[in-house]
C-alpha cells in the first residue's frame, strides 16, 4: 500500500480511559495518522492530558500528548479531524457516536452499542474487511455523505474469529464450536475487578460475554447479501456456538480453549489444521496496512504454549497465537488460542480498520 500523501487527522474519544490510552500508545508514532484532538468527560476538559489521566500503560505517556488540552465529547469539540476512534464506555458511547456520525465523521468504535445494528459492519480486520461494502447502504439509509460507524468485535470474539476464519477458508464451514475462555482483568477496564474478587481466584462469569461470542461470530464469519444491504449471519451454513467465560488473574491476554466440528466430512487432520493456520494471509496484510501483523496466526508446537506472559506482546499484540492443536474425541479438532485483548482485541483492530478505509479511499 502506498502511504497517503497527506496527514490523516484523528481524534480519540474516551482518551483518558484504558482503551483510549492504548489508542494513544499505538498512534503516537503512526506513519500518517496524527492525533489532533483528545476528547473525554467534562471533568477532564480544559486541562492538560498529563494532569487528568490516570495512566495505566507499561510505557510513559507519549510526549506529543502530554500538554494537549482535553476537550469534551460534544460534537463541536472534534474540529476538522478525518477519523474519530472511540474508546468510550458503552454507557455513553451510543449517543456520542450517533451524534458524530450525524455530523459526518467516520467513527471507528471499540464499544458494543452498534455491533448488532443491521446497518453497521462488525469488522475484525484480519477476517472480514469485505463488510466495509455495507457503508454506502448505511450512508444512503441515513442520508449521510461521509459519516459512518464501523465497530470492532468484543475482545474474546476477536481472538476466536481469526483462526475460525482461516479454517473456514481452508476447509469449509464450521458446524459446532464449544469454547471456554480465561480472560484477563484488563478486559474489565479500569478500575475493573476488585482485588479481593480476583486474587487467588477464578470468576466463572462475565456479564453478557458468552452471548456476545455466540452471536458476534455469526455476523463476522457470515457474508453479505448480493445487493450489499444485509448481513447473512452465517445463515447458509448455521454454526452452533457454546461459550463459557471466566475471569482470571492475568493482566493482559485472553486464552481460549476451543473444540470444533466441520460440516465437511471427513474433517482435516490436526496437521492440516496447523498448516492452514500458518499459511493464512489476509487482505490487510496484502495492502500493507502499517498496524497489521507480519504473521496473522502464530502456531506453536510446544505442548505448553501459547501463554499470556510469554506471547501476548509479540508483534505488538496484533496477531493471535494457536497451540495444542490435536484431535478432539467429541468433535474433530481442539486447540488453544491466545490474543492480546487490549491490542488486536481492541485498539489495534480499530486502527487497522481505519488504515483499510484509507487504503480503499473510504475515508
Amino acid at each position: 500500500m502506498s502511504q497517503p500523501t497527506r496527514e490523516v487527522k484523528v481524534a480519540i474519544a474516551g482518551a483518558t480511559g484504558t482503551v483510549g490510552q492504548r489508542f494513544i500508545c499505538l498512534l503516537a508514532a503512526h506513519p500518517y495518522f496524527r492525533i489532533a484532538s483528545l476528547n473525554a468527560s467534562p471533568r477532564s476538559a480544559g486541562k492538560a492530558y498529563k494532569d487528568v489521566v490516570r495512566w495505566k500503560q507499561s510505557v510513559p505517556i507519549p510526549k506529543l500528548v502530554l500538554d494537549m488540552v482535553v476537550k469534551t465529547c460534544e460534537v463541536d469539540q472534534f474540529g476538522d479531524v478525518d477519523i474519530v476512534f472511540s474508546g468510550l464506555d458503552s454507557d455513553v458511547a451510543g449517543d456520542v457516536e450517533e451524534a458524530l456520525r450525524k455530523a459526518e465523521y467516520a467513527v471507528f468504535s471499540n464499544a458494543g452499542n452498534f455491533r448488532r445494528d443491521p446497518l453497521v459492519p462488525l469488522v475484525v480486520p484480519l477476517v472480514n474487511p469485505s463488510h466495509f461494502a455495507m457503508i454506502p447502504h448505511q450512508k444512503k439509509t441515513l442520508g449521510l455523505e461521509k459519516g459512518f460507524i464501523i465497530t470492532n468485535a468484543n475482545c474474546s470474539t476477536t481472538g476466536l474469529a481469526i483462526p475460525f476464519h482461516a479454517l473456514e477458508k481452508a476447509f469449509g464451514p464450521l458446524e459446532t464450536v464449544v469454547v471456554t475462555t480465561m480472560q484477563a482483568i484488563s478486559g474489565a477496564g479500569y478500575p475493573g475487578v476488585p482485588s479481593l474478587d480476583i486474587l487467588d481466584n477464578v470468576v466463572p462469569y462475565i456479564g453478557k460475554e458468552e452471548e456476545k461470542i455466540e452471536w458476534e461470530l455469526a455476523k463476522i464469519l457470515g457474508g453479505l447479501s448480493d445487493d450489499l444491504t444485509e448481513f447473512d449471519m452465517h445463515s447458509k451454513h448455521p454454526m452452533k456456538v457454546s461459550a463459557a467465560c471466566n475471569r482470571v488473574p492475568v493482566l493482559d491476554g485472553h486464552l481460549e480453549c476451543a473444540s470444533v466440528r466441520f460440516a465437511r466430512r471427513p474433517p482435516p487432520s490436526p496437521q492440516q489444521v496447523k498448516d492452514a493456520l500458518r499459511s493464512f494471509y489476509c487482505e490487510v496484510q496484502k495492502l500493507g496496512c502499517p498496524s497489521a501483523p507480519q504473521q496473522a496466526i502464530v502456531v506453536h508446537d510446544a505442548p505448553d504454549r501459547p501463554q499470556p506472559r510469554l506471547d501476548r506482546y509479540h508483534q505488538e499484540g496484533a496477531c493471535v497465537h494457536v497451540g495444542r492443536v490435536r484431535e478432539c474425541p467429541v468433535f474433530d479438532v481442539k486447540f488453544a488460542v491466545l490474543s492480546n485483548n487490549v491490542s488486536i482485541g481492541a485498539a489495534t483492530s480499530s486502527i487497522i480498520n481505519a488504515e483499510y478505509a484509507v487504503a480503499k479511499n473510504i475515508v
